[in-house]
């Protein structure tokens, strides 16, 4: 299951394993588009790689830490390290290319 985690949790949340974070807004269409693949990729992946999303509404101190200036962005850290940034739009066998190479 995609976790929704917050600026108080981030870092707990993303120090172990492989975490790829979907920086999102309720009012961005691209958003509403990149959900359903990460969802999908969470069904098939969920026991390599922790999917987690963030309002950055609601949570503006993390992405203004990464330097996030669009959204969707996808942040992929290994054991607490940023391996991966990608902005706008990923395709799912894009990112599955990506995510294949840190698990």
């Amino acid at each position: 299951m995609v976790r929704e985690i917050t600026d108080a949790n981030f870092d707990t949340e993303t120090k172990e394993g492989v975490v790829l974070v979907d920086f999102w807004a309720t009012w961005c269409g691209p958003c509403r588009m990149q959900s359903p693949i990460i969802d999908e990729l969470d069904a098939e992946m969920g026991d390599q790689v922790t999917f987690a999303k963030m309002d950055v509404d609601a949570n503006p101190a993390t992405p203004q830490q990464f330097g996030i200036m669009g959204i969707p962005t996808l942040l992929i850290k290994k054991d607490g390290e940023v391996v991966e940034k990608l902005v706008g739009y990923t395709a799912k066998e894009k990112l599955e290319e990506v995510l294949e190479q840190y698990v």
